[in-house]
């Protein structure tokens, strides 16, 4: 049984390194985040904040939205997992071949490119066949190149990750892996932060006895320097 123990670091006042430059590198700015539309993940191999972009997909985000606060995702494993290209999960079945019972998506292929963090959503050969899985990209290009045509307007992507691309490189490779990684928990963060208002803000607050088990999701605050500082 998979631990259920998150640790989110929600930087204060949502101030976090932009990251949509293709290097998924931090840059000398920092930018605000809509609690409303960032994700946490836990994986096994470390946490990862995701922003998402409803202006550029919004049947897709609200979709991963929903389905995160179903608590969908929870234990899924990622089962595709190519070197050098991405991590692909949300199947509950494990195998790629499935998805949750929600009707399927039309596509809302976007002017976003795919490179180094960005998240996609996975379909079949029907373009509007998305449903649950999702994929994370590993580099820019292919062999040191930069871009992925293939991809780009071919499949919708609908989020970066903004922290945590450590955790990403860590998922263990392999189709499917020997052993796999799991997705411990997935949240949108405004509920994480509605949650621990209502907990007093410190996580610690007794539940009853009979309340559901959860992430325990403990908000931090540092402030994240800017590069050189």
């Amino acid at each position: 049984m998979l631990r259920a123990a998150m640790m989110v670091l929600i930087l204060m006042g949502w101030m976090m390194a932009d990251g949509r430059n293709p290097a998924g590198a931090q840059e000398d700015h920092k930018k605000q985040l809509d609690p409303e539309n960032t994700i946490v993940m836990q994986l096994e191999t470390g946490q990862v904040l995701i922003e998402l972009f409803p202006d550029k997909a919004p049947g897709h985000v609200a979709r991963i939205k929903e389905l995160a606060r179903e608590r969908f995702y929870d234990g899924i494993v990622f089962h595709r997992v190519i070197d050098g290209f991405m991590a692909q999960t949300g199947d509950p079945t494990g195998t790629g071949m499935g998805g949750s019972k929600k009707p399927d998506l039309k596509a809302e292929f976007n002017d976003m490119p795919h490179h180094r963090g960005t998240v996609s959503m996975a379909r079949t050969s029907d373009p509007n066949s998305a449903n649950s899985q999702f994929f994370i990209m590993f580099e820019d290009g292919p062999n040191g190149r930069p871009g992925w045509p293939q991809l780009d307007r071919q499949y919708t992507a609908f989020g970066q990750v903004v922290q945590g691309m450590d955790a990403i490189d860590k998922i263990h490779r392999g189709e499917p892996p020997a052993s796999p990684t799991h997705i411990v928990a997935m949240r949108v963060v405004a509920d994480v932060l509605r949650e621990q208002q209502a907990a007093g803000g410190g996580g610690g607050a007794a539940q009853p006895a009979n309340a559901p088990k959860k992430p325990n999701i403990d908000i931090l605050s540092p402030v994240l320097a800017k590069p050189g500082e």
